[in-house]
This record gives C-alpha cells, sequence and structure tokens, in this order.
C-alpha cells in the first residue's frame, strides 16, 4: 500500500516499532521464504495489509511468465509482491511516494531482509511525473496492492497507470484492492483514462482462502483481483 494517504506529520518525529512477518510460498517441489519488516507508524504504508499477499500469490502464480521481465512496485510499502517477484527471476524496481523517505527506506530493508541485492528503489508520487518517473526503463508488469485506499487519490492513481501504460504498450497492472464500500468502485474511472480490466477470480490462482502463504491474511476481507491494461494494448 502506498504511504501517501498518511498523515502530514513528519516521519521523523515519531519513534517506530519493527516487526517482521513472515510468508512460504510452495507449489509441488518449488518453494520460497519471505521476511517482511513492518513498522507500526502514522504512515500505514509500512505494514502488510490484505491485498499484499492475495498479489504475491498471483506473482508466485505467475512466476515462470516473469522471469527476466522487468516489474515495478507502485505504492510498494512493504513491497512484498515485489520482493517474491525479485525471488523469482525478475528485474525488479520498488516504488513508493517520494515525499515519505521512511517507506522508501523500508523497501530496502524488505529487500535487505531476503537478501536481494540490487533491486532499485525510486521515489513515485501518484498523479505526478518527476524525472524519475520519465527515466523509467521499459517495463513489463506494474504491480499494485491496495493503492485504491483513499478516494481524492483514485484518480492520481489511474493518471500514473496510465502514463505507464502509454509508454509501455505491451506491459499489465496487476491490481488487488479490497473492498471496503459498494460505491467505491474504480472501474467507472477506468474509461476516463482509456484503460480498460479483466476481473480474475481469486480461486484460479489458489488465493480464494483466508490465509495464504502461511500467514493470517487476507481473512475475512473481500480482495479483488484486476488485470488493467491500455485499451490499445499490444497483445
Amino acid at each position: 500500500m502506498d504511504g501517501s494517504s498518511s498523515s502530514s506529520q513528519s516521519q521523523d518525529e515519531v519513534p517506530l516499532m519493527e516487526s517482521h512477518k513472515f510468508f512460504h510460498f510452495e507449489d509441488g517441489d518449488e518453494t520460497i521464504d519471505i521476511k517482511i519488516p513492518e513498522v507500526v507508524d502514522p504512515s500505514y504504508g509500512m505494514y502488510v495489509w490484505p491485498c499484499a499477499p492475495v498479489l504475491a500469490q498471483y506473482v508466485w502464480f505467475n512466476r515462470h511468465s516473469i522471469r527476466d521481465r522487468t516489474v515495478l512496485e507502485v505504492g510498494a510499502g512493504t513491497s512484498l509482491p515485489g520482493v517474491v517477484a525479485s525471488k523469482c527471476g525478475a528485474k525488479v524496481i520498488l516504488s513508493d511516494d517520494a515525499r515519505l523517505p521512511k517507506c522508501l527506506e523500508n523497501c530496502r530493508k524488505s529487500c535487505s531482509a531476503n537478501g536481494l541485492v540490487g533491486v532499485e528503489v525510486v521515489g513515485i508520487t501518484w498523479g505526478r511525473f518527476s524525472a524519475d518517473v520519465i527515466s523509467l526503463p521499459a517495463v513489463d508488469v506494474v504491480l499494485a496492492s491496495d493503492c485504491f485506499y483513499d478516494t481524492k487519490d483514485f484518480e492520481d492513481v489511474l493518471a500514473t497507470f496510465c502514463y505507464l501504460l502509454n509508454k509501455n504498450k505491451h506491459a499489465q497492472c496487476w491490481v488487488t484492492y479490497q473492498e471496503r464500500s459498494s460505491d467505491r468502485s474504480i472501474e467507472h474511472l477506468l474509461t476516463k483514462f482509456d484503460l480498460q480490466c479483466t476481473h480474475i477470480p481469486l480461486g484460479m490462482f489458489k488465493a480464494d482462502e483466508p490465509h495464504l502463504a502461511g500467514s493470517n491474511l487476507p481473512g475475512d476481507h473481500t480482495i479483488q483481483f484486476l488485470l488493467v491494461t491500455n485499451k490499445t494494448a499490444v497483445t
């Protein structure tokens, strides 16, 4: 989840309490174990939310298709999906709000905790197209876990998706979001940004259960998975 929806209080003003969550993914003889540092902090992007293991499960389920591909996780926070992608052989870039340095540092901590080196971490703020955004390399997959949290950010999030998908015509956004209200759908906004989506049932990638990857998440929360593309995507 993106930390950009946090309060305006400086991240340096509050002492932080750290803990870890552990995740285990398996498929036949193939397994990986992931350790994710969490921080109890007003920036809720530094906590593993229920959408993250669902998206990470989809990454794991599609691990062979992303090997050697470039994967960008936006609003990464604790970076579980991106870390899984990197462990599966993808070339991963992690990003979170450029205004929240501790969220960016937590991305780096997640990499360090899992023995990952060379994973680039960049600041990307929703709806803002800085030099870091413009200079991104070509990407194949964009990961977004629970980035649709605050309705005031929805259009900025989609503007960022739109920019990335226009720049990378073949790319896909893999998106998980938690249903918090039936009035908070993003689908009506997709048309405005010339985007389209496909709903993928969680059962298709073995994510339709309350406990994934050996964790207690997503629990009883209703999680949706969307595969978002540009309407003019190259197939």
